[in-house]
């Protein structure tokens, strides 16, 4: 028998023999859920479903814990598996809840009494209780919120420094044994009464003893996982966030392991700014272009045989960017060359290139650090660091009194929040969605027919303001051609577009605080149409570094000379 949810009755399950698995399938895809069910429903029920569409050897049984698991178990039905669901009560804390499930496990009793042509075995139920449970001694990562497939907790424990508890809904769940009675109905009426007096899931009426999740003095982060178009657990994440001192991580997932990438730079942004470094704040040598808001990098301070020379490489989905600084932490070089399909080949192109700038050898390098998406493919790395943590550290470089970082790249954008120190203290990114990236610029740009260079100056000189409302790429691009065939001007169109990504990332940062001074990295800073946007939107100036692209290899290099 498979189950689903936390307050399943397992044990009454093995009172008739049965072994109960929980299913908790990680989707390749939903080619077949979505015959049955809408795309926006709960993830984990279209998961339940694409699994039970593809192997159903054995019963399921599901509780009534939220409308779409009773959603999928309708649909499974309908198809003709077999599925049992109990009606579980949300007041959790009262009597009448605990009778109405009382009345629910004799229910089921009865009905696999029948089904399976065997009685209740009482010694069995009392056998099969397990007080279970991972324990774990000293500080530890916690895992809450929503369900999570069992890919996406061993990706988090492999990418872990500390242990990792799994206090998600169905990874907390501990009955306790009910006083021994051979009367069923007494004893269904004490087993009622454990499985509600759990730690309660986040839809029970009462919700108090969730606090037991966080008063730990051993408590060091908290992860806090979500299921796409699962709300509940969005709310309590709130809470927790503003009330905690712990760091806590927001992700969430399709149920699928096809972000993998984005997920691991998450967690390893988390990660390295949840325990102490040993890497410095590096002193700031910032030089501006008279009152311009640009900062300038200089690559080509004077070199000498003392120097010590470090470096950083950012690979990036469109370009590839290499940094050398000396160990007085001068701008030595940089180089930006375009990501191919090999990760390291650009990464050696992007050094190589920096290093012929300046006549050094790679010899002359004492350490290279490796950040962006390919940073664990370049062999020739001390260390690979998450470009939240490298954006961080050269954004705070270039200027000190900065506090919230605008990354926008070539397939996603961040948004980075810093204390007084440089030190990370919260940060947001896209999920899974090219709206407000240099992938979306370029799309626009080919349906009207400009350059990017083009794009970048059209918005400046515009008359309509119009608003492009889907934040889809491929709407967003037929509402384009449409604007195009009602002759509207190309100015006014690109001003609408630059509005409509600087509205979507100020609302991505706004999930958080977004503090003065602003300053914007990724290539996409190089739009100033878009720059001039943002700071319409925030009514504030934006900061943009005379390279911008480079500004995680900067980190990067940075953190090279500090390990």
């Amino acid at each position: 028998m498979k189950y689903a949810c936390k307050y399943t009755p397992i044990e009454l399950l093995a009172g008739f023999g049965m072994k109960a698995e929980l299913l908790n399938p990680t989707a390749e895809n939903y080619e077949l859920s979505d015959q049955y069910i809408h795309s926006n429903v709960c993830s984990y029920s279209r998961s339940i479903i694409e699994e039970r569409l593809r192997d159903c050897c054995v019963p399921i049984i599901l509780t009534s814990c939220c409308d779409s698991i009773e959603r999928a178990g309708d649909v499974l039905k309908t198809l003709g598996q077999e599925v049992y669901i109990l009606n579980l009560p949300h007041h959790n804390d009262n009597c009448c809840s605990k009778l109405l499930y009382q009345k629910e496990l004799l229910k089921l009793i009865d009905e696999l009494s029948k089904a399976l042509n065997r009685e209740f075995d009482v010694e069995k139920f009392y056998d099969s209780f397990d007080y279970g449970g991972e324990e774990i001694s000293g500080p530890y990562v916690s895992v809450m919120g929503a369900r999570i497939n069992s890919d996406l907790l061993e990706l988090i424990k492999s990418e872990s420094p500390l242990p990792v508890k799994n206090n998600t809904c169905t990874g907390i769940r501990s009955v306790e044994k009910p006083p021994q009675t051979d009367d069923i109905e007494e004893l269904m009426a004490l087993y009622s009464d454990a499985l509600l007096s759990q730690i309660p899931c986040i839809r029970m009426s009462d919700i108090s003893k969730r606090r037991d999740l966080i008063e730990d003095p051993n408590l060091r982060g908290i992860i806090y996982n979500t299921v796409n178009f699962c709300d509940f657990y969005t709310f309590e994440y709130s809470k927790l966030k503003s009330a905690l001192d712990v760091p806590v991580l927001k992700i969430e997932t399709d149920y699928t392991m096809l972000a993998t990438e984005q997920i691991k730079t998450r967690l390893g942004a988390f990660y390295e700014n949840m325990i102490t470094k040993k890497i410095k704040t590096p002193t700031c040598q910032t030089y501006y272009a008279g009152t311009d808001t640009r900062v300038a990098l200089n690559d080509r301070s004077p070199m000498t045989s003392s120097h010590i020379y470090y470096a950083g490489i950012d690979t990036g989905s469109t370009s590839t960017n290499a940094v050398i600084i000396d160990d007085k932490k001068n701008i030595i070089s940089f180089a930006i060359v375009p990501t191919g399909v090999k990760v390291a080949e650009s990464a050696q192109k992007a050094l190589d290139e920096a290093l012929r700038k300046t006549g050094l050898e790679i010899g002359d390098i004492s350490k290279t650090v490796a950040t962006g998406y390919g940073r664990a493919r370049i062999d020739f790395r001390a260390e690979d660091v998450t470009e939240i943590t490298c954006h961080a550290k050269g954004a705070y470089f270039l200027n000190p009194k900065v506090r919230t970082i605008i990354d926008i790249g070539g397939q996603d954008s961040k948004v980075i929040r810093l204390d007084e120190k440089g030190n990370v203290t919260d940060f947001v990114m896209n999920d899974k969605c090219a709206a407000g990236t240099g992938r979306f610029i370029e799309m626009m740009a080919q349906s009207l027919q400009l350059s990017l260079e083009e794009m970048s100056s059209y918005g400046l000189k515009w008359d309509e303001d119009i608003a492009i409302s889907s934040m889809c790429s491929v709407f967003a691009q037929s509402e384009v051609v449409s604007l195009i065939a009602s002759d509207k001007k190309l100015e006014d169109i690109v001003h609408g577009i630059n509005n409509s990504i600087a509205s979507k990332i100020v609302a991505l940062g706004r999930r958080g605080k977004l503090e003065r001074e602003f300053i914007m990295t990724g290539g996409v800073a190089r739009n100033i149409g878009v720059v001039r946007a943002f700071e319409d939107k925030l009514d504030a100036e934006i900061i943009v570094p005379e390279e911008p692209d480079i500004c995680g290899a900067l980190g990067a290099a940075l953190i090279a000379s500090e390990i």
